[in-house]
């Protein structure tokens, strides 16, 4: 019997000692280099292999795809407790090879993750190209209302960099901040964001120290099915691993709401501002970047769409596929016989207008350049005859002729409902906002390649003249002849909302007529994202 207890004894010994050491090693991998960054797959991460003696410890990023449009990093997080009010160095020696956009150090400083108290990237000051090893360095305050510093390294595109000797360390305090956000700029932390946020960190202490004692609780199971171990010594590991971890809660989350209680007793104090919440609603024209405080409304007027916040905003402007609102306007001709030459219509007095709504879906997931576009648009193709003249029907012949009368104005006017297809190469660069990468359309140059078909809707002439000193106008509606699908080419380029535009009709505007003409218009495009 006592040999049985002393088996049973030294098998729970083991266990309990195997699930120390696996915790061990998990609290050891937060202090340890993790990656991370938009692309962390497309990089080779970790210690250089076959280090030789005068490269030892060296640790790199190196680019394993031809093309990414994204960085990765190596990077730590510690606890900001040892360095509050401290003017913190961040230090290391880099050698880079062909970095072909940037690479950097970075450290930044966060108030949980309610607010970024300090940051620096290097992104004024890059990494690029190919360097020998050199001595690169960041500083940063981190005020007194920090909880965290995360530093690293990151490789953005295509390249190799390694790095040695990666120190974090307080150096005197009339040291120059060399961040972007500076530490020192005071960052006034509403109540309710603080709050929230340690609302937010007892709900993650509560949530991992439930997710480790689930995790043990299955190993036992199983060490139990195996027939490693009988249920009643699991059971009593169970009830040992469940005190520890209500402990682990206890302990953490105590030290949590001390904050919380101080924080309330500040705000009482007034020594806390409340957040400033401003209401109401914006009105933006054109692409706007605007930010939108949580409880405003911005109504983009050009694109018609209506934001509720700023989370909003950029969940819809910032997903795979987006809509945009488009207007053109220009010129209109008709080409006969493959010619615009001594045309039987006013070159300027001659207009197309278009509008309609399109969606632009981005074909590559991680990659921004190569666009769909598709949507629905109604066309308005307008034909002022020259020398007094205005189409007449003959049969299933549409002719021009001289009118007795003498015109003012002297208009034809086709209205299609049409479907536009184009392939779009948009080369607009990815935004990373809060360490998420973004893409963005409509943001650089564009061209687009395609065409459009659908259906000739209305045709109308519009005749104005002078009747014995009134004036006189006339709207005749009817087919002319016209045809009643249209189709074509089209191509447009230009800048972020504005391009050039240039269509054509595949087929002639008239149905039967022996000389076949054909709308060609050029003019200018707006695509309001």
């Amino acid at each position: 019997m006592k040999k049985n207890v002393l088996i049973i004894a030294i098998l729970m010994l083991s266990f309990v000692v195997q699930l120390s050491a696996q915790e061990s090693d998990t609290i050891k991998e937060k202090v340890e280099w993790f990656h991370a960054g938009s692309k962390p797959t497309s990089y080779e991460m970790g210690s250089v292999a076959n280090a030789t003696s005068t490269v030892s410890n060296v640790l790199q990023i190196k680019s394993i795809d031809n093309k990414i449009e994204g960085f990765g990093t190596m990077m730590k997080t510690v606890k900001a407790n040892t360095y509050l009010g401290k003017m913190v160095k961040m230090s290391a020696y880099v050698k880079s090879t062909n970095v072909k956009s940037w690479a950097g150090l970075w450290m930044r400083v966060d108030y949980y993750k309610e607010a970024v108290l300090a940051f620096d990237n290097m992104r004024d000051r890059p990494i690029r190209k190919t360097t020998d090893w050199t001595k690169y360095e960041v500083i940063l305050f981190v005020p007194n209302e920090a909880t965290s510093i995360s530093y690293g390294l990151l490789l953005d595109s295509t390249g190799q960099i390694m790095f040695k000797d990666v120190t974090l360390e307080i150096i005197a305090e009339t040291a120059v901040e060399t961040g972007s956000i500076k530490g020192k700029v005071i960052k006034k932390i509403s109540f309710e964001k603080r709050a929230r946020a340690i609302g937010s960190e007892i709900k993650k202490i509560t949530d991992k120290e439930k997710l480790a004692l689930k995790t043990a609780v299955d190993s036992l199971d199983k060490e139990v099915e195996n027939g490693h171990m009988t249920a009643a010594v699991a059971k009593e590991v169970k009830l040992t691993k469940a005190t520890e971890h209500a402990n682990t809660i206890d302990k953490k989350v105590a030290i949590e709401e001390a904050k919380l209680n101080q924080l309330v007793k500040d705000q009482v104090e007034g020594k806390v501002e409340k957040e400033k919440k401003s209401s109401g609603i914006i009105l933006t024209t054109g692409d706007s970047n605007l930010s939108i405080d949580e409880d405003r409304t911005e109504i983009n007027l050009t694109s018609f769409k209506v934001y509720n916040n700023q989370e909003d905003k950029l969940d819809r402007r910032y997903k795979r596929t987006t809509s945009q609102m488009v207007l053109a306007m220009g010129l209109n001709n008709l080409v006969t016989d493959q010619r615009v030459q001594n045309a039987d219509f006013k070159y300027l007095g001659s207009h197309f207008y278009e509008w309609g709504l399109t969606f632009n879906s981005r074909i590559f997931k991680e990659a921004n350049v190569l666009h769909a576009k598709y949507g629905l648009s109604l066309m308005y193709n307008n034909l002022r005859a020259t020398d007094n003249r205005a189409f007449a029907v003959d049969g299933n012949q549409t002719k021009l002729e001289v009118n007795p009368v003498s015109y003012e104005d002297s208009r034809f006017r086709t209205v299609s409902l049409v479907v536009p297809l184009h392939l779009e190469f948009d080369f607009s660069k990815a935004k990373e906002i809060d360490g998420k990468q973004y893409f963005k359309t409509h943001d650089s140059f564009r061209l687009g390649i395609g065409g459009y078909f659908g259906a000739n809707v209305k045709s109308k002439q519009i005749t104005t003249y002078d009747d014995d000193g009134y004036k006189a106008r006339e709207r005749v509606k009817g087919d002319f002849n016209v045809n009643n699908f249209v189709y074509g080419l089209s191509t447009y380029i230009g800048y972020k909302a504005t391009s050039l535009y240039l269509k054509y009709d595949l087929n002639p505007l008239f149905k039967d007529n022996i000389v076949k003409q054909n709308n060609l218009s050029l003019g200018v495009r707006f695509d309001f994202n």
